[in-house]
C-alpha cells in the first residue's frame, strides 16, 4: 500500500557518505527531509544537491535534518561530491544514502515503473519529530526541485503544528495566517487577544503568532 500523509515514515538502516545511518535514531527529536534523486553524475541532481548544501544553515535553524538518496553506491556518492563542490561552489554537508538494492526506494515508493523501472524519481518527504509523514512531493526526473518552496512548507508545518492556524495561498513566514474553522470565536479570543479580521465566519485572518 502506498504511503499516505500521517503514516509513520518507514524506518531503515543504510550506508551513507557519513557512515551507517539508522533513520529514526538519526532523526531523534528533529524534523527530517528525505529526498531522492535518479542517479549520480547527472546534471539536475548536481545542482539540487549543491542548493541543499547552501541551505544547510536554514535547515539547521529549523531543526531539520536532511538526507539525500539514490540507488548508487557510497563510493559513487563520494566521487560525485567532488564534482558538486567544484561546479556548485559548496561542499556536501549532509548524508547521501546509498540504496543499490532499492530497499529504501521500495519502502518509500520512489521507483515509478512507468517513468523508469530502475531509477528513483525526485521524491521529497518531510517527516515530523513524531516520525509521521507531513508532506510528500514527487517531481519527474527532468525537473529540478524548488527547495525554497520546501523551506516555506517546513515553516508552515512547524507553525501550524504549534498553533491552531493554517497558512493561506503563497504564504511566506511573517505574513498573516488563518484561524482554523474548528476553533470557536470564544476560544479564539483567548488564543488571539489582539483580535482578527473576519472576512467570513470561516475565514478569520490574524497576524502570525510569534511575530
Amino acid at each position: 500500500m502506498a504511503l499516505q500523509l500521517g503514516d509513520i515514515a518507514p524506518d531503515f538502516t543504510a550506508d551513507s557518505t557519513q557512515g551507517s545511518i539508522s533513520f529514526h535514531n538519526y532523526l531523534g527529536d528533529s524534523w527530517g527531509i528525505l529526498f531522492s534523486h535518479p542517479k549520480d553524475f547527472t546534471p539536475v541532481c548536481t545542482t539540487e544537491l549543491g542548493a541543499v548544501a547552501k541551505l544547510r544553515p536554514e535547515f539547521d535553524k529549523r531543526n531539520v535534518k536532511v538526507l539525500g538518496l539514490s540507488v548508487d553506491s557510497v563510493e559513487d556518492h563520494k566521487a560525485w561530491s567532488g564534482d558538486i563542490e567544484e561546479t556548485q561552489g559548496v561542499a556536501l554537508n549532509y548524508p547521501l544514502l546509498a540504496d543499490p538494492d532499492r530497499t529504501v526506494a521500495s519502502l518509500y515508493d520512489m521507483i515509478h515503473p512507468n517513468a523508469n523501472d530502475t531509477l528513483t524519481v525526485r521524491s521529497v518527504f518531510v517527516i515530523g519529530p513524531d516520525k509521521k509523514i507531513k508532506l510528500m512531493i514527487t517531481y519527474p526526473a527532468s525537473t529540478g526541485r524548488n527547495f525554497d518552496e520546501i523551506l516555506r512548507v517546513v515553516d508552515s508545518l512547524q507553525l501550524t503544528a504549534q498553533h491552531q492556524v493554517a497558512t493561506p495561498v503563497n504564504w511566506q513566514h511573517g505574513e498573516d495566517v488563518i484561524i482554523v474553522p474548528a476553533l470557536s470565536n470564544e476560544d479564539a479570543k483567548a488564543k488571539f487577544p489582539a483580535g482578527w479580521n473576519e472576512l467570513k465566519p470561516y475565514l478569520r485572518v490574524v497576524k502570525q503568532p510569534g511575530t
